[in-house]
């Protein structure tokens, strides 16, 4: 017999993909979120017995659908994990990026969890959103993605609160560099922002291009497994005593204590190691 229902969004692949794995062993009935029945197929023959559910968190109708497959059963968890990023220099990411970094980021979020709650509140169930310690250290060039995690802290904290006297606990996982598709998108992103810019603008910004390119180089080179995102996934959604929040690896440690120092010391220790590396 399942021990519970768990409904994770964006487990394609990364994170989302090692949440649903991880939950299936567990022994969870995992009803996991994707795009396309191609993607339901791989995931299905990547992991067994977990149930595909495909929708849009742009589209709240399909939104309502997906929740729907759950067939009114209580939740033990939601795993808030789809999400985009929109990398390169503020004034090379055009508005409608920025627009829709904040709707499937935030919007999309909101709207699966309003969703959702009354279904975590028949089985008192846990809500877990992927954040980023992008969320607490913003980085030149990745503006649209650090504000979208940025909005994630504001709301798993005022969401906390609200769902306390329903007995919902509410984490946020804060993660450094993670070994997923991201860091190749990002990559394309920047090559894509660069290709689309004038001239001008594409001469102003080569050298934080160039170093944003770098810094991702980098990062991915030394980025955790998703499998250990998961771990912590798994304590925030079975543990009696959760975190609330939870900050995984050494580089996200680095960038909070970064945070102690003044802001004008911050930005120069940030803008000179994107220059010289690490």
């Amino acid at each position: 017999m399942a021990l519970g229902n768990i409904f994770i969004t964006g487990a394609s692949s990364g994170i989302g993909l090692a949440c649903a794995s991880r939950f299936a062993s567990l022994g969870y009935s995992v009803f996991a979120g994707v795009r396309s029945v191609a993607a339901g197929a791989e995931m299905c023959r990547l992991v067994p017995g977990i149930k595909p559910v495909i929708f849009d968190v742009c589209d709240r109708a399909s939104i309502l659908n997906a929740v729907g497959a759950l067939g009114g059963e209580p939740l033990a968890g939601l795993i808030n994990n789809a999400g985009v990023a929109a990398i390169g220099p503020m004034e090379l990411v055009p508005v409608d990026a920025w627009r829709y970094q904040f709707e499937v980021n935030v919007i999309g979020l909101v709207s699966v969890t309003q969703a959702c709650l009354p279904q975590l509140r028949l089985g008192k169930g846990r809500i877990v959103n992927i954040g980023s310690i992008a969320g607490r250290s913003a980085l030149p060039g990745s503006g649209a993605y650090d504000s979208s995690k940025f909005a994630l802290e504001g709301i798993s904290d005022a969401l906390r609160m609200e769902l306390r006297p329903f007995g919902i606990r509410v984490a946020l996982i804060e993660p450094g560099a993670v070994a997923t598709g991201i860091w190749q998108k990002t990559l394309a992103e920047i090559d894509k922002r660069n290709r689309e810019a004038a001239p001008d603008l594409r001469e102003l910004y080569s050298h934080l291009t160039s170093a944003i390119r770098e810094e991702t180089v980098r990062s991915s080179a030394h980025a955790l497994p998703a499998e250990a995102v998961a771990d912590a996934v798994v304590h925030a959604l079975t543990a009696s005593k959760p975190k609330t929040r939870y900050v995984i690896g050494r580089d996200a440690q680095f960038w909070l204590l970064l945070n102690l120092l003044p802001d004008r010391v911050r930005d120069w220790l940030i803008l000179r190691n994107m220059r010289h590396g690490r």
